[in-house]
């Protein structure tokens, strides 16, 4: 019968050696595992059949299971005893039509011999440790499989990433080459809106590395502590990148905002200048009521010419006043 009526993505026991054989969702009720053993089941939690064999048949409490089934979660990681283990991951979304900054989630119950995976869409990392396994290279037991999980989830974030850094390397080098180069701030706000949205969920993944790193448990592979501790060292400079394109975001719209206070204080400026270059002249005009026949000395040949020299003088004071005052 099609698993999938169950909310059964798939069931595999671990053989210990890197391989695994598959399982039906009718042998779960009676399996037995070997010493050398391990299962994983990996469900679809929006699923109704997954929903209920987690609440009636996986023995876990009340508690693990609506923790397992919330609608929404951040990371974090719960122990529930010394053996048992919760944890909810987050990875970059690379599903078709998916904005990759709306993260995936992974929420795991395990223990010893036993990994319960829940997803509510497909993970292209369950998709690649498949792979390993049908080819004989994949976890071993648990403490492996867990860890697989958590470099599967993080090891795409590097993508995401340096595709970011290339749009704001783009920006700063067309800032660079032209004074008149105007930034797309829309773009920028969306490029700060996704390193955020990034950063909100990586920050706390990263503070449940570092406890993995600090908490060995007696089930984790011998090595397990030096592979949460990359995984930290990882998420660390992730959240650095993170913290350093904000900045650079933040940069290029304060040289856009100081260029145009710039573009604005000359062209007031100039036009403070020509206000005050006209400004005498325009009294003149004023008080002499635009009337040629109107002026002093009317009467004689050379008033007009008079007056039109004392206009020229009066331009040219104003000229020598403003460059002696450093305002040309």
């Amino acid at each position: 019968m099609d698993e999938q009526q169950y909310g059964l993505v798939h069931a595999l026991v671990l053989d210990g050696q890197g391989g695994a054989r598959q399982l039906a969702h009718a042998e779960l009720a009676g399996l037995q595992l070997q010493a050398q053993e391990s299962l994983w089941l990996h469900w679809d939690r929006g699923h109704p059949g997954a929903q209920q064999w987690l609440r009636q048949c996986s023995g876990l409490s009340a508690f693990a299971c609506n923790l397992l089934l919330e609608e929404s979660t951040r990371p974090r990681l719960l122990p529930l005893s010394e053996e048992q283990l919760l944890l909810f991951l987050r990875g970059v979304n690379l599903n078709p039509g998916a904005e990759p900054e709306d993260m995936v989630s992974v929420r795991v119950f395990v223990e010893p011999q036993r990994l319960l995976s829940l997803r509510l869409r497909p993970l292209r990392v369950t998709e690649k440790i498949l792979a390993q396994l049908a080819a004989g290279q994949g976890p071993c037991h648990v403490s492996d499989l867990l860890l697989a999980l958590a470099r599967g989830l993080t090891e795409h974030v590097d993508e995401l990433l340096l595709d970011l850094g290339e749009a704001v390397d783009d920006e700063e080098e067309r800032v660079d080459a032209s004074e008149q180069y105007r930034p797309n701030h829309d773009r920028m706000q969306q490029l700060r809106r996704r390193a955020a949205a990034l950063r909100r969920f990586l920050a706390p993944q990263r503070e449940l590395y570092q406890v993995l790193l600090r908490n060995h448990r007696p089930w984790f592979a011998p090595q397990a502590s030096d592979y949460w501790n990359e995984l930290h060292n990882q998420l660390t400079r992730h959240l650095e990148e993170l913290e350093l394109m904000r900045e650079r975001i933040s940069l290029i719209l304060e040289s856009e905002h100081r260029r145009m206070s710039e573009r604005m204080g000359r062209t007031m400026y100039l036009l403070g200048i020509i206000t005050g270059f006209f400004l005498p002249l325009s009294f003149l005009t004023g008080l002499l009521g635009i009337n040629v026949g109107g002026i002093p000395g009317a009467e004689t040949e050379y008033a007009f010419y008079a007056v039109c020299s004392l206009f020229v003088l009066l331009a040219l004071g104003q000229w020598w006043l403003f460059r002696r005052l450093r305002w040309l």
